[in-house]
């Protein structure tokens, strides 16, 4: 990829994910104590609906800049004149590898948030402190693999479009299929996150987890979440890429106009 077209994934990359994460933020704190094991309304309910913010914040663009930069440099990688019909696979090849870079901080990231959602009399510097100390930097990447999966699976909606409307568009419809679908992987991530250290949950096997809702809750409890999940993701999806292909658009127009030095 050359310098500019690099330099133009960071930045709109970066922009888009931190306006979807804070525009969007009371959903999924909404979400995540739908998810968790003690219950909403144990877990907050509507209270202290921005806890957990300065995690989300300072994790949000390095983890948007890291998915659009590896996206577009797999596509890159990937581009030669085969067959058209090969070409989705490029983008889904891209966008998984894109979420498993982007994953090695959007996981500490979310652990941190998760717990301060949760637990909003508990400042966010606290948990993270209290993460370090109890369980070292792997008790950072808890849920790193169940996280992973769940966005290797929905990352593969994504594709090219030429319009940033289209792109927003489809973003949007095709977001909320995914957000339904992969509902009950973002539940066992949420689980192991949250799990108490040395428990069985915390050990991130997302089958464990995943049966042990199912035994708990059934049917609905893997699918706790899944309005506010579907709503959030929806409108992500409709911000995310339309906010991402229109920055990149113009920052690369801006670069066409810069005279020569």
């Amino acid at each position: 990829m050359d310098q500019p077209g690099f330099v133009a994934s960071l930045v709109a990359g970066g922009v888009a994910g931190v306006s979807v994460d804070l525009i969007l933020f009371p959903l999924d704190t909404v979400k995540t104590r739908l998810q968790s094991p003690q219950g909403f309304n144990k877990a907050g309910g509507f209270r202290g609906i921005y806890a957990g913010v300065p995690s989300t914040a300072i994790g949000s663009f390095p983890n948007a800049a890291a998915f659009f930069i590896t996206y577009e440099y797999v596509k890159w990688f990937l581009h030669s004149d085969s067959a058209s019909y090969l070409i989705p696979v490029k983008h889904m090849l891209a966008a998984s590898a894109g979420e498993v870079v982007a994953c090695l901080i959007r996981v500490p990231s979310e652990v941190v948030k998760q717990r301060a959602q949760v637990s909003s009399a508990s400042r966010t510097f606290q948990i993270f402190s209290n993460i370090l100390y109890q369980e070292g930097v792997q008790g950072l990447y808890r849920g790193y693999k169940s996280t992973v999966l769940r966005e290797a699976l929905w990352s593969w909606r994504q594709d090219h479009v030429v319009d940033s409307w289209q792109s927003a568009v489809c973003g949007a419809f095709a977001g909320g299929f995914a957000a339904a679908v992969t509902t009950p992987l973002d539940v066992a991530k949420t689980r192991i996150m949250l799990a108490k250290a040395g428990s069985s949950t915390a050990n991130g096997n997302v089958f464990s987890a995943l049966h042990g809702v199912w035994r708990a809750q059934g049917l609905s409890g893997l699918f706790a979440g899944v309005l506010p999940r579907m709503a959030a993701i929806s409108l992500g999806g409709f911000i995310f890429l339309g906010a991402y292909d229109q920055t990149r658009s113009l920052l690369l127009g801006l670069g066409k106009e810069s005279p020569a030095v």
